[in-house]
């Protein structure tokens, strides 16, 4: 007969219900957890160290390599949303959260959860100091308590470098800035072997063995 439903019309009908289902289900946490960093935002990053809300689920939220934000697999566009959800953003080993006072929600980290985009070089009392912008437009000093960090790349044998932000939380530097950072390298002694590396804050960040750079630029 015309009007008699064929059972795979049924079956697509409930897929659908059910992915509606999971994307109001999305809609209804990720709205919750807006309003609750809203109201736990103020001067300076919300103290997400200190919240030990009950773990409530991982949300279809990934930071990709780059620093570009996706929920439901599509970019947030906004900024401000970004940089809301930044601020709550904390690491427990290798795994990465959204955490207000009532909730902790886990993402997917592709790489560092930042990205060091600009670099200003100023004179401080030990020397040059390096301040580097990230992508939600936080200015971090490098020096002590906010280390550079260089990791060898296993396919090309490069280097990638890493400013530490706050609480095991990392961005990683543009190869533009790498590069910046190469120009005002030096070499030092470090324990008995010389080593290319740059300075800031009063401390000296190595990159390679000064006779293997060649390998890294």
């Amino acid at each position: 007969m015309a009007n008699e439903r064929r059972p795979q019309d049924s079956l697509a009908q409930d897929s659908l219900a059910q992915d509606r289902s999971a994307q109001d289900s999305h809609a209804g946490a990720l709205d919750g957890l807006l309003s609750n960093a809203r109201s736990a935002g103020g001067k300076g990053p919300p103290p997400v160290h200190l919240w030990n809300p009950p773990f409530c689920g991982d949300l279809d939220m990934r930071i990709a390599s780059d620093g570009t934000w996706y929920y439901l697999k599509t970019p947030i566009g906004r900024p401000a949303l970004v940089k809301l959800f930044a601020s709550v953003l904390r690491r427990e080993d290798d795994k990465y959260f959204l955490v207000t006072p009532v909730e902790k929600c886990g993402i997917t980290v592709d790489d560092a959860p930042f990205m060091a985009v600009e670099m200003r070089v100023d004179a401080g009392k030990g020397g040059q100091v390096l301040n580097f912008r990230t992508n939600v437009d936080d200015w971090v000093a490098c020096g002590p308590g906010h280390a550079l960090r260089f990791e060898t790349e296993p396919v090309t044998g490069g280097l990638k470098p890493y400013l530490h932000v706050r609480r095991e939380l990392w961005a990683k530097v543009t190869r533009a800035l790498f590069y910046d950072l190469v120009e005002l390298g030096e070499e030092r002694d470090v324990d008995g072997e010389t080593m290319f590396g740059v300075a800031s804050g009063g401390m000296f960040f190595a990159m390679a063995p000064a006779d293997s750079l060649r390998e890294f630029a």
